[in-house]
């Protein structure tokens, strides 16, 4: 239930907390019961300094834990209250003398050095079996606006020489604004609530806690029946105008954290941080461009602008604008979608829908056959109507929306992080966030349109126009047997079980084809050496690539999954071992990829194979309720997620993007959470 800031521990880090949890361990298991004494790791000089805000110790209750050096209790403002009232509730917090426990999860703020092996202080209102806040009926709990106390400063030599860490230390309370639900039926309304934190002093640190805690609320009818404070001055420092900025509909800052590229950052969302964002999300959409599900339509378009810049530079220019226009256009509906529909968080829930899939599949491979010419074929007058012809608008505005529907199976580094924040904002910054995805996406079809001179050495007619289009159109169908594949696949899937790959060899065999007519026409267009290395290579690498895909989608790899049940999960967590959790699907192009990429190589999957490691899939293709209902929990609405579970539960990794370094760190902190102890 304690959540580490970072997934990455540096090695003398590590091998410190790693000593001080195994002699706890060792000191907890040797004392006699009766005569226990406060367990104590060795010293980390200067942590404390003792003296400085010092109560009186607490009760002289023996835990074995922190608990033996703060003692914590819930207060509420009023006991008893109408529906609609404003109810103040306190941790409070009373440390013995001369120790401290560490911030909560977030910034440290200015100053302050950063310990990555700190367990931070974390209150969980409600905790549900993942250790995550979950809601009461009838109360509101208001959880951006907790007020925590401001952080005292200590040095101590942590293995980066002295520094200054944050920590809380003396009495002191962290007060969370909770309303009654003005629907709120009368009764008695109970809320667990869960404490974790960590008491060290200047000879060492304690075992982590968790205290369970509950606070109580009764509801009223009658006003003149409200009262029953119970708090006496415990709320004397308690920020009144909390409720006010929650009525206005202030949002508070909030830490964004892109884990592959070791970048966070706090966001509000009318400042600096916001623009960030934006920013972060438009290069998101650039990148797009670069994945497999987009990289087939590029060279198409491409030629079509090459061709219309011929007959005029300005209707170049238009057709890449309406052109970008539909890629905006697609991904500000999908924005508006998410804000609108009720139940509707990301596209993840479309492609769930087998016929969405299948849909998308069909619509891709109509649409490659008009734009490629591949085939000579009578197509019923509608499909004319919807014919994406790079020399109109309305071709143009639809090829747009068919490339950002093309994107939608693959997530682009930095874009799934601020996605994934827009999705629990309101409808302005979805839509605007949404905007700059497009925007971004968009962004080198305009450039190329408005500057068509860089595209010049196109071939625009003849036989080697007709093979590009006819290479692109067969990777096209691949992309469209994809789709299909993915949606027929969803249809027969009975979850848990994976679904059948058996459709992987129909991809793998247009691109192999698409690879093979690559080099056999080149070898008949030219005889040029330098022109039948370049494009003859090109066919091979696509015709090898393509092989590879359907050998390895097919194949069983080197990992032993489990496929996800809620039984299977809790079974491995009772059984003390390290969990490590990839949500995947079928229509995930980017699931494949880091499976391919990071989970499948030889070190990541040995660890995963390991005897103390449960490697669990939770692949959402089809109508997976329990697996959707984990990815939920985990705070997340996108995929790919990688989740890594230490021995005691504790969520050591929760990352959407990440390499197999991180993967490795992870696993290995891990298995320190709960190992001897600790």
């Amino acid at each position: 239930m304690r959540t580490l800031g970072r997934a990455t521990v540096f090695p003398l880090r590590a091998a410190i907390a790693c000593l001080l949890m195994a002699l706890l361990g060792a000191l907890a298991t040797t004392a006699p019961a009766a005569q226990q004494t406060p367990p104590r790791l060795p010293s980390i000089p200067g942590l404390s300094l003792p003296g400085r805000n010092a109560p009186s110790d607490p009760p002289p209750t023996i835990f074995g834990d922190s608990r033996d050096q703060v003692d914590t209790a819930v207060l509420v403002s009023q006991a008893r209250v109408i529906a609609g009232a404003d109810v103040p509730v306190a941790v409070t917090f009373k440390l013995a003398r001369g120790y401290h426990i560490w911030t909560r999860p977030g910034p440290v703020g200015e100053g302050f050095a950063e310990f990555s092996g700190a367990i931070r202080t974390e209150i969980t209102l409600n905790p549900n079996a993942e250790g995550k806040s979950t809601p009461v009926a009838g109360i509101e709990f208001n959880t951006p606006f907790i007020q925590w106390p401001e952080a005292h400063g200590v040095k101590a030599d942590l293995g980066d020489g002295p520094q200054t860490y944050a920590v809380y230390e003396g009495d002191f309370a962290v007060f969370i604004p909770m309303s009654v639900s003005k629907d709120a039926p009368p009764g008695v309304i109970e809320i667990p609530i869960n404490v974790d934190f960590q008491a060290c002093n200047d000879v060492g640190c304690s075992a982590p806690a968790t205290a369970e805690l509950k606070a109580t609320i009764e509801v009223v009818a009658d006003a003149a029946a409200a009262g029953g404070a119970a708090a006496g001055s415990a709320f004397a420092s308690f920020d009144p105008g909390t409720y006010a900025r929650i009525r206005s509909g202030e949002k508070p800052s909030e830490l964004l954290e892109f884990n592959l590229f070791d970048l966070t950052f706090s966001i509000d969302p009318s400042g600096a941080g916001f623009l960030l964002l934006l920013l972060i999300a438009a290069a998101g959409g650039l990148l797009l461009n670069f994945t497999p599900c987009v990289l087939p339509v590029i060279p198409l378009k491409i030629m079509g602008l090459s061709q219309a810049a011929q007959g005029s530079r300005s209707k170049c220019f238009s057709l890449g604008f309406v052109m970008s226009l539909g890629v905006v256009a697609f991904w500000m509906a999908l924005g508006l979608a998410i804000a609108s529909i009720k139940g509707f968080e990301t596209t993840n829930q479309l492609f769930q829908k087998p016929g969405f899939t299948i849909a998308v599949g069909v619509v891709i491979g109509v649409m490659a056959i008009g734009m490629a010419g591949f085939f000579s074929l009578k197509l019923p007058d509608w499909v004319y109507m919807v014919e994406a012809k790079h020399d109109s608008y309305t071709g143009s505005f639809l090829f747009g929306i068919m490339t950002a529907v093309l994107s939608t199976p693959c997530t682009a580094p930095l874009m799934g992080t601020a996605v994934a924040w827009a999705t629990t904002q309101g409808p302005a910054t979805i839509l605007t966030v949404f905007a700059a995805v497009g925007t971004g996406m968009a962004f080198p079809y305009l450039i190329l349109s408005a500057k068509p001179e860089w595209i010049d050495s196109m071939p625009r007619t003849g036989p080697a126009s007709d093979l590009i289009k006819q290479v692109m159109g067969l990777l096209l169908l691949a992309a469209a047997a994809y789709f299909t594949g993915a949606g027929l696949a969803g249809l027969m899937v009975n979850p848990p079980e994976p679904p059948s790959h058996a459709y992987w060899w129909v991809v793998s065999a247009f691109g192999v084809g698409a690879g093979a007519w690559l080099v056999w026409r080149t070898m008949k267009l030219t005889r040029k050496p330098a022109n039948r290395l370049a494009f003859g290579g090109l066919g091979a690498v696509i015709l090898a690539v393509s092989a590879l895909i359907g050998l390895s989608q097919t194949a069983k790899g080197p990992v032993d999954w489990t496929y996800y049940t809620p039984d299977r999960l809790a079974a491995a967590q009772k059984a003390g071992k390290v969990v490590v959790v990839d949500f995947t699907a079928e229509w995930c192009a980017n699931c494949k990829t880091l499976e391919a990429l990071v989970l499948n190589t030889p070190a990541v999957s040995k660890e995963l194979n390991a005897d103390d490691v449960e490697a669990i899939k939770v692949d959402l293709t089809g109508n997976n309720t329990d697996g959707n209902a984990l990815l939920k929990a985990s705070n997340r609405v996108t995929i790919p997620l990688l989740l890594v579970y230490g021995r005691d539960g504790t969520l050591v990794m929760n990352a959407t993007e990440y390499t197999p370094a991180q993967v490795l760190a992870a696993i290995e902190d891990a298995r320190k959470k709960g190992a001897s102890g600790g």
